[in-house]
């Protein structure tokens, strides 16, 4: 199935703020979140901020996170894109079984997160169970927050999504799963995609600026550094928390 990139309404910004996975660091997502509101205290009307997905699982607050994210926590316009973490969680809140995968990627400290007992389902058991609390235990605000975002978001020269593109596909024409999980053939390609893409999902060490991609996922749940590009037409700086 194609997934049409979202479209801005309105003029265009002339900043954007790329933040890469947030793994449930609420922590660092709100050092971030201050130094973007330090930069625009007098211009917030003119930025958008972009978050890549991946804002659950692996860290220890993925439920504040996720409240944080759902309350409006930028001082600009703010467009959220799904990762494949979230998709995993939705797929979840609909089939038990599900888990069985989920838990070897962070399902324990998200459910943890959210006050469901996790003791059966580290052995494999109370699937069903795990599925019912969770769902009790998730605000509406929530839900709707996961349920509302975007699989990708074309702006001027940037193309915003998770994982990557498919090469050789056009970017109107790219597949949900591909925007959401795909790896080595996005990642190994040199090809001029049409715009520059920026994404996260494959963690590096640091933020990787290339002249057709910039991967923005530096780990944060496990090397405490969250990453943000933030672009000015063709300018490209690195923000970190």
């Amino acid at each position: 199935m194609h997934a049409q990139p979202l479209q801005l309404s309105g003029p265009e910004p002339s900043r954007i703020y790329a933040i890469g996975d947030v793994h449930g660091r609420l922590d660092l997502l709100d050092r971030l979140i201050d130094r973007i509101g330090a930069e625009l205290s007098s211009d917030a009307e003119h930025a958008l901020v972009v978050t890549l997905g991946d804002y659950v699982d692996r860290g220890p607050k993925s439920a504040g996170v996720l409240d944080r994210l759902a309350e409006g926590c930028f001082p600009c316009a703010h467009v959220a894109l799904r990762g494949n973490h979230e998709e995993i969680l939705l797929n979840f809140l609909d089939d038990a079984a599900v888990l069985e995968r989920w838990r070897r990627q962070g399902a324990v400290e998200t459910l943890i997160s959210y006050g469901v007992p996790v003791g059966e389902v580290m052995r494999g058991r109370g699937l069903e169970q795990a599925r019912t609390a969770l769902l009790a235990a998730l605000p509406e605000s929530h839900m709707a927050f996961l349920k509302g975002l975007g699989t990708s978001l074309t702006v001027e020269r940037y193309f915003f999504c998770h994982a990557g593109v498919r090469p050789g596909v056009p970017l109107d024409r790219q597949s949900a799963r591909d925007l959401a999980w795909i790896r080595d053939e996005f990642l190994s390609s040199t090809a001029d995609f049409g715009k520059v893409v920026v994404h996260g999902h494959t963690p590096v060490p640091k933020a990787d600026i290339r002249p057709n991609r910039i991967n923005v996922d530096t780990g944060a749940f496990l090397t405490g550094t969250l990453s943000c590009a933030v672009l000015e037409g063709e300018r490209v700086r690195i923000l970190t928390a």
